[in-house]
C-alpha cells in the first residue's frame, strides 16, 4: 500500500493565507512604514493619476488613524487634464494634506526652460522636480512607478538611490533580499521609493474596485473631441494640437493613464465601470504606457535616458 504525498494547501482553503491583493497591500504598507522610520523628510509624488491615488490610499491605511506623515508634491506641466487637477485639489482638501506644486510654466516664464517644438512638456518636468527636492530637502520621494509599465522601470529597485544630481545609475542598485530595504544615502543624495513596484495595471484596477476608490472620470468611457496623431487619440489644447491636417472627431474613449495632454493618448472604449475596465485590461496585450504615451516612443531607451537625468 502506497501513501499519497499530501498536496499543498491552496490559499483559498487556508483561512490564514493572504489573497493576492492583500499580499500586495501588506507589502506596500510595510514600505511606507519603513520609509517613515528611516527618513526625515519623505514626500509623495501626487498627480491625480490612478497609481498615485492608490499610493495615497495605501499611505492613509498605513498610518490610520493618525494622519499621513508626508507631504504631497505635484510637478504641474500646465498641460494637465482639468478633471485631474480638480480631483487632486478635492483629495488634498478632503484629507487636509500639504501640497507642494512645482510649475513647469513658471520655469518657462522665467526663461529657465524652453518649450519643445512638439509641444510636450513631460521631459521638462525633471528640472522643477529636482529643484523642489533640493529646496524642500526631501530625502525620500515616493513614486507610483510599476515594473510592468516599461523595461527601464522593471530594472529599478523599490528603494532607488539617486545621486546629488538626482540621476539614476543602474550600477548602484542595491539588493533587496527578504524585503530588506537600504535607505543609506550621502548628503545631497535622495532615494526614490516605489511601493507599487510589484503591482500590475490589472492589480491596481482590481484593488480600486475592491476598495471603492474614487478616480477622475476620464478613466472611464466618455465622449470627447480627439484627433489622431502617431496612432494615438489626443485631446486638443493650447499645447499645439491639432494641426491643419488633423481633423478632430467625437469619439467614445477613456484614458488608461493620465499625464501631459500633448503626449497622453486615449483608447477607444465603452468601459464605464471598474468591472468593465478590468475585463478590458485583462484582454489587452499592450501595457498602458506602450499604448498611450508618446514620450516613451521617442527611442528604445527613452525612459531610461530620462531616469538617468533625474526623471520620475
Amino acid at each position: 500500500m502506497t501513501t499519497a504525498t499530501p498536496s499543498l494547501i491552496e490559499a483559498s482553503e487556508n483561512p490564514y493565507a493572504l489573497s493576492h491583493l492583500d499580499a500586495l497591500e501588506t507589502e506596500s504598507v510595510h514600505i511606507f512604514r519603513e520609509v517613515a522610520g528611516e527618513f526625515e523628510r519623505p514626500v509623495i509624488l501626487f498627480s491625480g493619476g490612478k497609481d498615485s491615488i492608490v499610493m495615497l490610499h495605501l499611505a492613509l491605511k498605513a498610518f490610520h488613524p493618525a494622519p499621513v506623515p508626508f507631504s504631497l508634491l505635484h510637478v504641474d506641466t500646465g498641460h494637465n487634464f482639468p478633471e485631474v487637477i480638480a480631483y487632486r485639489d478635492r483629495v488634498v482638501a478632503r484629507h487636509d494634506l500639504r501640497l507642494y506644486v512645482a510649475s513647469v510654466q513658471d520655469y518657462i516664464d522665467e526663461g529657465r526652460l524652453r518649450e519643445r517644438p512638439d509641444g510636450t512638456r513631460n521631459p521638462l518636468q525633471t528640472v522643477p522636480l529636482l529643484d523642489a527636492i533640493e529646496s524642500h530637502r526631501f530625502d525620500a520621494v515616493f513614486g507610483g512607478g510599476r515594473r510592468d509599465e516599461e523595461k527601464a522601470r522593471a530594472k529599478e529597485r523599490v528603494f532607488s538611490l539617486r545621486n546629488e544630481f538626482g540621476a539614476w545609475d543602474p550600477r548602484r542598485q542595491r539588493p533587496e533580499l527578504w524585503s530588506l530595504y537600504n535607505g543609506l544615502h550621502a548628503p545631497g543624495e535622495h532615494v526614490r521609493v516605489f511601493p507599487l513596484s510589484n503591482w500590475t495595471e490589472l492589480d491596481v484596477w482590481q484593488y480600486i474596485e475592491r476598495e471603492g476608490i474614487e478616480l477622475p472620470d476620464i478613466y472611464y468611457a466618455h465622449e470627447r473631441d480627439v484627433f489622431s496623431r502617431d496612432g494615438m487619440w489626443l485631446t486638443a489644447g493650447a499645447w499645439g494640437g491639432p494641426k491643419e491636417h488633423e481633423t478632430p472627431q467625437r469619439r467614445l474613449i477613456r484614458y488608461r493613464t493620465v499625464g501631459d495632454m500633448s503626449c497622453t493618448g486615449a483608447v477607444d472604449s465603452d468601459a464605464a465601470t471598474n468591472a468593465d475596465v478590468i475585463a478590458e485590461i485583462a484582454a489587452s496585450r499592450l501595457t498602458e504606457r506602450g499604448a498611450t504615451r508618446a514620450d516613451d516612443k521617442l527611442s528604445e531607451a527613452a525612459m531610461e535616458d530620462r531616469k538617468r537625468e533625474g526623471y520620475f
